[in-house]
């Protein structure tokens, strides 16, 4: 028998909902999704994949997605008249995880829920009255939770064990590259020297968010007067910028290349440049001082090496395995002087450093998908989990 679950998702047209998805199918479970809509659906492909619009939302409009829920939830049951009725059900983010209670109890209120939260929102660290309720709005909605899903030990240690007032059991889930086919993982990524005259180029993927970041990034495109490219690739959340379009169409030494599907296109992308922009502002301080990014992991299964901020848990990461430069300052001041001290010598040692690195560091396969599911099935008492599940967890940090 097979695990049923109801995926709660909190933007449908973030490239994480697809790739948890997709991991739960290979682990041996039938997904259903309901969610909001920012965007394009990264889900439009997937026909074996029931979905269904609670509503929309948009980047930045923390008030409006406050609506988005209270209305959700008022038309839930009709929303959800169609589902199958699900063994567990995953809500990805608060705003879900307030509609997650009401869901369980239109099909029965023996269904086990899970808190998924890969991201801390600054509301939920804010030290004032709005921190505070929306502190005890979680713990609330979170009662009906069985288990915690996060990404990484830091937002365990600095936020669920002091601050959050849950009390679950966690499992770390690592945000990394979903790889079902061997020949993604057999390989060990080789060097990428750029040919002579040609400039170094720094790729910063995924969800463009930062405004620090891109100007940082295209201010030491412009120092470096053609020494160093940028290369962007994903979806801008154009909320966060005054005007992204306008910016890196006139800075010089830089492309942006649009959206991407993952993790299809990541082989190509990352192969494309030697360097991976794995610094992070949009929370500083929080939320970006303590996440384990998807491009850390994407660009280490390729090969990239990450450029990382010291005293952050990516900048941990990186030092302790020596496959990065870790700066103490992210100054376009400090990264001229990086790139110009860059050597092909160094490069290539940091690049030998990556490879010697275990794969199954950086990506999930097929064993850990079912490791997953069998996880997901030990919260319902009249389900079996997966028959080939390894004893031992593939959850590592």
């Amino acid at each position: 028998m097979s695990l049923n679950v109801l995926y709660l998702a909190h933007d449908l047209a973030d490239a994480a909902i697809r790739r948890r998805v997709l991991t739960l199918k290979a682990g041996g479970a039938e997904v259903t999704v309901a969610g909001f809509k920012r965007g394009a659906s990264v889900l439009a492909d997937e026909r074996d994949v029931p979905t269904t619009v609670l509503g929309r939302t948009a980047d930045g409009r923390f008030a409006q997605r406050i609506g988005a829920v209270i209305a959700a939830r008022m038309t839930l049951k009709s929303k959800l008249a169609g589902v199958t009725r699900p063994d567990v059900i995953i809500a990805r983010n608060l705003e879900t995880l307030a509609l997650a209670g009401h869901a369980a109890s239109l099909f029965g209120r023996d269904i086990p829920v899970v808190y998924e939260c890969l991201d801390i929102h600054r509301l939920l660290l804010d030290e004032g009255a709005k921190g505070r309720l929306m502190r005890q709005v979680q713990r609330y909605f979170g009662r009906r939770a069985s288990l915690l899903v996060t990404s990484s030990p830091a937002f365990v240690e600095n936020f669920f064990k002091p601050r959050s007032g849950l009390d679950l059991p966690v499992l770390l889930l690592e945000n990394k590259v979903l790889a079902l086919k061997p020949e993604i993982v057999s390989a060990a990524p080789a060097p990428r020297l750029p040919k002579p005259g040609q400039p170094w180029r720094i790729g910063w993927f995924g969800a463009l968010r930062c405004r620090k970041s891109l100007d940082i990034l295209l201010e030491l495109a412009r120092r470096m007067d053609g020494r160093v490219e940028v290369v962007l690739r994903g979806r801008p959340a154009y909320s966060e910028f005054d005007d992204f379009d306008a910016k890196v169409s006139s800075a010089p030494h830089v492309e942006f290349h649009g959206a991407y599907r993952n993790p299809e296109d990541l082989a190509a992308i990352y192969r494309d440049v030697q360097f991976s922009w794995a610094i992070d502002f949009f929370e500083e301080g929080l939320n970006s001082s303590w996440l384990l990014p998807n491009r850390l992991y994407e660009g280490g299964l390729y090969g990239t090496v990450p450029i990382a901020l010291s005293g952050t848990e990516t900048g941990r990461f990186v030092e302790n395995r020596g496959i990065g430069p870790a700066i103490e300052r992210a100054t376009p001041e400090a990264l001229e002087m990086l790139f110009k001290g860059m050597t092909e010598a160094r490069y290539l040692d940091l690049v030998s450093r990556l490879s010697a690195v275990e794969r199954s560091q950086w990506v999930t396969g097929p064993a850990d998908c079912r490791a997953l599911v069998s996880r997901l099935s030990a919260l319902h008492p009249n389900i079996s989990p997966p028959a080939d599940v390894p004893a031992v967890s593939t959850v590592q940090s």
